[in-house]
């Protein structure tokens, strides 16, 4: 994900950037349980030879990547288990980029989401003071330590070979990554860190947003996973949380130097197809690049990403792309993979879905079948929104500061998927 900070990292150039990303990497030192990478080893690692032939492919075609800038985006597995390769992969594009007066020289952004296990080591922290100024750097940390370490466990030898290691086996991985939070923070003050939810995390949301906050992390962006795992019950106790966080954010005065994303002003209204009717995330207008030099139209069409469905390969770094295997994602919008109760649905608006997940999901072969696992979550979700927006126009009414509210009404983007 590009991390949604401020202007200078927050949707980088959004809607004028063209997002390519590099599968450097399938391994990683985690076996998170909310992970949607079902396939992950430690096999499939990109080569320089790969990684060279697409950069020259994608340079080489500057009159197709028309966008006026770009992001060149670096995922795993952990991203940064390839830090070599990626050093070597950023010295290249720069030079070309150079070499060759492309339009996107100068308007360019390195990104990363990483565990932040290997933060702190000197290649890393080579790389990072080489390129600063066009780097943006997210940290994935979940919350308090408990939250934390339900999920984003170390992987063990036994996952190696698909055998499940036993409750007394997990060893979580805060310690390892919250000592690096305060280098992370003193070179990126305004990151922001993307934590995900699932059904066993909900007791623990407003904790570890406002733990997240006491560790100097301003901005929480924060998000549902979009597979079917929800329970009975589950929508009640987001709300909850939700609600309360609201309440202690809002009366420990904490908005005014503090974001969390499940606040945004314009969700939970009614939808105007014949206005707002675009796809909900890029699907198709990115790209991707695995190991072995395939392109995708997003990661998550990747075969480590799908658990049902076959890997849907837009071309490779040989043959170029196939435009016939790209065109369903350039038609795609929200009457074209909706149902009508999600079309005519009074909370309609900043309901995310997931193009990959869609897919995945779907009875058929298809992107046009929009999964709703996360329907009840989001209408959770939304009414604790609009206490939050109430209490705090309230508040700032009381204090007569209302220009303060629609300061606030504009400070955070919803993350994507």
């Amino acid at each position: 994900m590009d991390n949604r900070i401020k202007e200078a990292d927050r949707g980088w150039q959004s809607g004028m950037a063209k997002s390519i990303t590099f599968i450097v990497t399938k391994d990683c030192q985690l076996a998170c349980k909310y992970c949607y990478l079902v396939g992950k080893n430690t096999k499939e690692r990109m080569t320089w030879e790969v990684a060279k032939e697409a950069i020259d492919y994608i340079l080489e075609r500057e009159s197709e990547f028309r966008e006026q800038s770009v992001i060149w985006d670096f995922i795993g597995g952990e991203p940064f288990l390839e830090i070599d390769l990626i050093d070597r992969i950023c010295d290249y594009v720069k030079t070309e980029m150079y070499r060759r007066n492309h339009h996107w020289f100068n308007s360019y952004r390195f990104s990363f989401s990483t565990n932040g296990i290997n933060y702190h080591t000197d290649k890393v922290q080579r790389f990072i003071k080489k390129n600063h100024s066009h780097l943006s750097i997210g940290i994935t940390i979940d919350g308090t330590k408990r939250k934390h370490d339900l999920n984003r466990i170390w992987k063990t030898p036994e996952m190696e070979h698909g055998i499940i290691s036993k409750p007394e086996e997990e060893r979580g991985s805060y310690e390892d990554v919250v000592k690096n939070i305060p280098l992370w923070l003193s070179q990126f003050p305004e990151a922001g860190t993307k934590v995900t939810i699932s059904s066993p995390d909900i007791p623990y949301i407003k904790e570890s947003v406002l733990h997240l906050y006491s560790l100097g992390i301003k901005e929480v962006n924060i998000n549902c996973v979009f597979e079917d795992v929800w329970k009975e019950g589950d929508d009640v106790l987001f709300e909850e949380q939700l609600t309360e966080l609201a309440d202690a954010i809002i009366d420990d005065d904490l908005y005014r130097d503090h974001a969390c994303s499940f606040y945004q002003e314009f969700i939970g209204k009614p939808m105007n197809p014949e206005v707002d009717n675009q796809n909900w995330c890029g699907a198709g207008k990115m790209l991707a690049i695995d190991a072995a030099g395939n392109f995708y139209p997003c990661t998550r069409f990747a075969a480590y990403s799908l658990r049902s469905k076959p890997a849907w390969i837009i071309g490779n770094i040989h043959d170029g792309i196939d435009q016939n295997k790209l065109r369903p994602f350039l038609t795609l919008d929200r009457t074209t993979q909706s149902k009508p109760e999600c079309i005519d649905c009074e909370v309609a608006s900043g309901c995310a879905w997931c193009q990959g997940e869609n897919y995945d999901a779907a009875d058929t072969h298809t992107v046009y079948q929009r999964s709703t696992a996360i329907c009840k979550m989001h209408k959770a979700r939304v009414r604790a929104n609009n206490y939050y927006w109430n209490k705090l126009f309230r508040k700032l009414e009381l204090e007569g500061r209302k220009e303060e509210y629609e300061r606030q009404k504009a400070k955070v983007k919803d993350p994507v998927c």
